[in-house]
């Protein structure tokens, strides 16, 4: 027993060893991502959406190109089209846009990186000679990438 007992000690230290090596040393703390409060969103993605509208009213390309996500996807009722299809749709549009509100906005936050931004829209115009619908529901999905915030989809349905 007692020639026994220095190989049951070497082979006891030789596995403790071994388990001390499997301890997982803890990871650092990613940092955290900059707070941006439901009020500063708010304001963030109605100015966005605004200017999107603007850009539809002036026959303005420039913030669709800079606040469309490159993935967006915008439903109409002429079905979907993907950023590339929308563009050029916007640009070949023959309309007049008089004059145009945004009202009853709200925000739901889907996770950190992700919010839906709801409202009606008011409008006055014509498209193809054919008036635009006065009043409108209107979503846009909005996805925050390399710290910026894009609307990745857009979705009008004519109010009653």
């Amino acid at each position: 027993m007692r020639r026994q007992f220095p190989l049951v000690a070497l082979l006891i230290a030789c596995f403790g060893s071994f388990a001390f090596g499997q301890e997982t040393s803890p990871a650092p703390s990613p940092s955290p991502k900059p707070a941006m409060t439901k009020a500063h969103f708010h304001n963030n993605t109605t100015t966005t959406e605004r200017k999107l509208w603007e850009g539809w009213k002036n026959k303005d390309l420039k913030p669709f190109k800079t606040y469309l996500s490159a993935d967006s996807l915008l439903i109409g009722d002429a079905g979907v089209a993907n950023k590339t299809e929308a563009l050029k749709e916007l640009d070949s549009m023959s309309c007049e846009v008089k004059s145009y509100e945004l009202s009853d906005i709200k925000v739901l936050f889907l996770n950190s990186d992700a919010a839906l931004l709801t409202y009606k829209a008011t409008q006055d115009g014509t498209c193809g000679g054919q008036a635009v619908p006065p009043a409108v529901w209107a979503s846009s999905a909005f996805v925050r990438r390399g710290g910026k915030w894009f609307e990745a989809s857009h979705q009008e349905t004519p109010a009653k």
